[in-house]
């Protein structure tokens, strides 16, 4: 079962569901959980939080600030700290309902919120557990594997635009999450981003909108979460990498990987970064609730 929640945070309204199972009869192990680059939370992590119930968890789902039904000026601009402090503020609305064990509280987060997740784990002593799916781990590396070097420099000086526009008092500059055309302007230049973002769109989340802000791709240049992984220990992290990944580039995550401490753990999926949401969606979920299963004790109970 699931119901309607929102939460303050920092003066915004955010918005979104708790899941719980439909026998608990008592609080129950609780994953916290955002989407990633734009995409709003109708984009299958129902699929997951009902995947996640159905095994005894329960779920706190919302939708990041300044996206879908959250609050947040302005519109469609990520700056990924701030998202990080909303993951923060999640645990802290969980942690007031009665459904949730609070000594048993599980992060997941993919693609972008992937990257959140292990920030989350390095830096709240409240989290017990951290699933970080197809994680965007080193954003300027990331920029620089999907932008064109020879029209990287333009990019940069339209940034530098934007800034002094709005210093001015003038609105942001916008572009396109995805483009069709892959030489026009996009924040995701990628094919199957295309694909994935307009068929789910039409399927699923209507309410998903195709712009962010121009800043939201200069804040993405600035932001590695792979400087937090060494820390996330002691608290037990599982990364799911997908074989295919060409948009949160696979090579970035294995060395995130590599920098993290144990207790760790790797499964890499079948197929390229949107194949998590679908085609390998039960491999990537079955990822997730057994390293929840092993790893989130609720109160009163002993590891088996």
């Amino acid at each position: 079962m699931h119901e309607d929640i929102e939460f303050e945070a920092e003066g915004d309204t955010l918005r979104g569901w708790l899941y719980t199972p439909d026998d608990a009869d008592g609080p129950v192990p609780t994953i916290i959980m955002a989407h990633g680059f734009s995409a709003v939370k109708e984009m299958y992590l129902d699929k997951f939080a009902e995947a996640f119930a159905e095994a005894g968890f329960g779920s706190v789902v919302f939708d990041n600030r300044n996206f879908g039904d959250s609050e947040g000026e302005p519109r469609y601009e990520i700056d990924p700290y701030q998202q990080v402090r909303d993951y923060r503020h999640a645990i802290t609305y969980a942690e007031t309902r009665e459904e949730v064990d609070n000594d048993a509280i599980g992060v997941w987060g993919t693609s972008y919120s992937g990257g959140h997740a292990l920030t989350v784990g390095a830096w709240d002593s409240r989290v017990d557990c951290v699933v970080s799916q197809v994680p965007l781990t080193n954003g300027l590396y990331n920029l620089r594997r999907l932008v064109r070097a020879d029209i990287i420099g333009d990019l940069r000086e339209q940034m530098n635009a934007d800034r002094r526009a709005r210093f001015q008092g003038e609105d942001p500059a916008y572009l396109p999450v995805v483009s069709e055309d892959l030489l026009g302007d996009a924040a995701l230049p990628t094919q199957d981003s295309y694909e994935w973002f307009t068929e789910t769109k039409e399927k699923r989340a209507p309410n998903w909108e195709n712009e962010v802000t121009l800043k939201t791709v200069e804040l993405m240049s600035e932001y590695r979460p792979m400087a937090h992984a060494k820390d996330i220990s002691p608290v037990p992290l599982r990364m799911l990498v997908a074989n295919g990944d060409h948009l949160a580039v696979k090579d970035a995550a294995f060395e995130t990987y590599e920098k993290a401490r144990e207790p760790k753990s790797i499964v890499t999926l079948d197929g390229g970064h949107f194949d998590a949401y679908v085609d390998a969606f039960d491999e990537a979920s079955t990822a997730a609730i057994e390293w929840f299963e092993e790893h989130l004790e609720p109160s009163g109970t002993s590891p088996t």
